[in-house]
């Protein structure tokens, strides 16, 4: 069975990056009415935190994944 975290965080690692090196943030936003928020989230103080989260929770749920065993 699938763990959802495993998912999750592979998920939104993917998902974050892609919003740092390419145009998907604006899209994102913009469909969903918040092209507002563009600028603020679009700097380094909050992206990179936010990546390196999402690795983080994805290097845990690993290394507790392989430890369960």
């Amino acid at each position: 069975m699938a763990d959802w975290r495993l998912g999750f965080g592979l998920g939104g690692t993917a998902f974050v990056g892609l919003c740092c090196v390419t145009p998907l943030l604006p899209w994102v936003l913009g469909t969903l009415g918040l092209t507002g928020l563009t600028g603020v989230l679009y700097r380094d103080a909050v992206l990179l935190p936010v990546v390196a989260g999402f690795v983080i929770f994805t290097g845990v749920t690993l290394w507790r994944r392989k430890h369960r065993k």
